[in-house]
């Protein structure tokens, strides 16, 4: 209990702090990147829950063009996802923006994944367990498969850690993210540059 309200927070912060800092060269030239490769918008910003449902903003880099077909439509994720979009994408460099989620208090460094604010309604009693911690960059479900988890599984892996968040909890998933970022594997699901949405069931 102590490291879940005292200590994770602390940490979290703190460090989120010091590595914007050590990584501020890197989302730099990744912002210059962004904005001549892709254009503006460079960040990707968008109403997310957290703790206790309570709504904030996430940032990300923009990985994706505006890309549209000859009706104005736009053309599917997997399409607008290329070059170096795809790229920072690979590398987790997108996520790199959140360091300032986490040192605002907003998220953690691990914790279930913050998803739509339109998925709130839809969660059971039990899937709404996610949100009795904060949410996190990464996550027991990032580690055990990410985008190509089943909504079922995913949700499994997210309550679990809400039930069970500990100290060494942590550090095997901070080891392991390594690992998968190392790796680059599960970053989509198979065939695709984003999740299928959830829909309640």
């Amino acid at each position: 209990m102590i490291y879940k309200k005292i200590i994770k927070p602390i940490f979290d912060k703190v460090f989120a702090s010091v590595l914007l800092i050590s990584v501020s060269p890197i989302i730099l030239i990744t912002a210059i990147s962004i904005k001549l490769t892709i254009g503006s918008p460079i960040f990707f910003r968008q109403l997310r829950p957290g703790l206790n449902e309570q709504i904030f903003k996430i940032w990300k880099f923009r990985t994706m063009s505006n890309e549209r077909d000859q009706f104005g439509n736009l053309l599917p994720d997997e399409m607008r996802l290329r070059g170096f979009g795809k790229f920072v994408r690979s590398f987790s460099i997108d996520e790199l923006p959140q360091l300032l989620n986490v040192a605002k208090g907003e998220m953690s460094f691990i914790g279930p994944r913050p998803l739509l604010p339109e998925y709130l309604p839809l969660y059971s009693n039990f899937q709404k367990e996610r949100h009795s911690v904060k949410a996190g960059i990464t996550g027991l479900a990032q580690i055990k498969g990410r985008n190509n988890l089943s909504w079922k599984n995913r949700f499994r892996y997210d309550v679990f850690y809400a039930r069970h968040l500990s100290f060494k909890l942590d550090l095997y998933i901070i080891f392991l993210t390594f690992w998968k970022v190392i790796k680059r594997s599960d970053i989509n699901q198979t065939g695709k540059a984003t999740a299928d949405k959830f829909t309640g069931k």
